[in-house]
């Protein structure tokens, strides 16, 4: 199933002083800790505005997700891509069995593979000097690339923000795929974060 890794979180002490800034007049002696006043303000209803200091908040990290999630991922404007794993440049050296989660039928997995070998093969015979023309290999390339299953999970380096993980958990929390409860899951485990966004949340003393 998806993960995410190589998670970098940046900015979360910076970003709870500036939230401070708008009642305070000399700045120097802002600090860090997290007060009632700005608790109230970081879990206010979403869009209402008053949380935007977690935009501040920055954080990186590596996503697998299935092709029928990703798609869904890429609504949310501030959850934007760094880079990504191809299908169009590298799904011909790609194993559909490694790369598919365990929702998709065998015999879907098989059909891709053939796709793969048969484009691959097709490849080899042209470089050993036998005549396949430019039409038969985009077609033999068609053919892979629009037989992916939508279980096939590819990873992609990401950057977004508290705010926006925010938003993502109150919509997705209770969505249907185990792509999106895996990654509500994931941001409930970053730091301060379920403090700062969850209204009547307490943190552990210890």
């Amino acid at each position: 199933m998806p993960n995410v890794s190589n998670v970098r979180v940046y900015g979360l002490d910076e970003a709870i002083r500036a939230a401070k800034y708008p009642k305070a007049v000399e700045l120097d002696g802002l600090t860090a800790e997290l007060t009632k006043g700005i608790q109230a303000c970081s879990t206010c209803p979403t869009g209402t505005g008053h949380d935007s200091f977690l935009k501040g908040i920055i954080v990186q990290f590596d996503l697998a997700l299935s092709e029928k999630a990703w798609p869904e991922a890429q609504r949310y404007h501030w959850l934007d891509f760094v880079s990504s794993c191809s299908t169009m440049h590298k799904l011909q050296a790609m194993k559909p069995k490694d790369c598919c989660n365990r929702y998709v039928d065998p015999r879907v997995i098989d059909v891709l593979q053939e796709k793969i070998d048969e484009y691959n093969r097709l490849v080899k015979v042209r470089k050993e000097g036998i005549t396949v023309t430019d039409d038969t290999l985009k077609e033999a390339r068609l053919e892979m690339l629009y037989n992916i299953p939508s279980g096939f999970e590819l990873t992609a380096a990401m950057t977004t923000s508290y705010l926006q993980l925010k938003t993502i958990l109150q919509q997705r929390r209770h969505h249907a795929l185990p792509d999106w409860q895996m990654f509500c899951d994931w941001i409930e485990t970053l730091p301060r974060f379920l403090e700062l966004t969850q209204r009547g949340y307490e943190p552990n003393e210890d």
